[in-house]
């Protein structure tokens, strides 16, 4: 049985029932979001995992700050696809990227881009800005919207749609009224 959904509710950061991993709190980052993010940072500059926690969370401005039980687990996967080396010294591991690392990021540099744009809403989420009623049904309408299609995606429309979408999170993320609120 589904919890009903509250007004306010449906940024991805509220806790749905099943969702909630032992009480830690709401999910922070979409699947392949943290793989791709953490990548994205050490092709920046080889970075210690600790340091990496660390960027996260300056990231959130302080509301969110990645477990080892996370990160970890991550860098090990990378480091099996190859996509970074870590380098032991002193007890500590130094990660690089590789070159397939740094094609990967190429290659997923829009995906990359809505991690950051989702990063910048999650950080407002979490620090309490919940949205007004009027807006949580607008994004009910672009949903619904979404699932008009039933899968019937041309190319074109795909396109289309993605660049409409990206603009307005850009617009939302970018708006005055925003940085004046904070």
């Amino acid at each position: 049985m589904r919890e009903p959904r509250h007004l306010g509710q449906g940024d991805g950061l509220e806790r749905r029932h099943g969702r909630e991993r032992g009480g830690r709190g709401p999910r922070v980052f979409a699947p392949g979001d943290l793989k791709l993010l953490l990548l994205a940072l050490i092709a920046e500059q080889p970075c210690h995992g600790y340091e990496l926690i660390r960027q996260i969370e300056e990231m959130f401005d302080g509301a969110y700050s990645p477990s080892p039980g996370v990160i970890y687990p991550t860098l090990t996967f990378l480091e099996e696809l190859e996509h970074i080396l870590g380098d032991t010294q002193g007890g500590k591991k130094l990660y690089t990227i590789t070159d397939g690392g740094r094609q990967a990021v190429i290659d997923q540099a829009i995906a990359l881009e809505g991690v950051r744009t989702r990063i910048d809403v999650s950080k407002r989420s979490l620090r309490g800005h919940d949205r007004p009623p009027e807006i949580h049904e607008a994004v009910h309408n672009v949903r619904h919207a979404l699932q008009s299609h039933h899968g019937r995606w041309t190319p074109e429309e795909i396109l289309r749609v993605c660049e409409l979408l990206n603009a307005t999170a850009r617009a939302i993320v970018d708006s005055p009224a925003l940085e004046n609120a904070q």
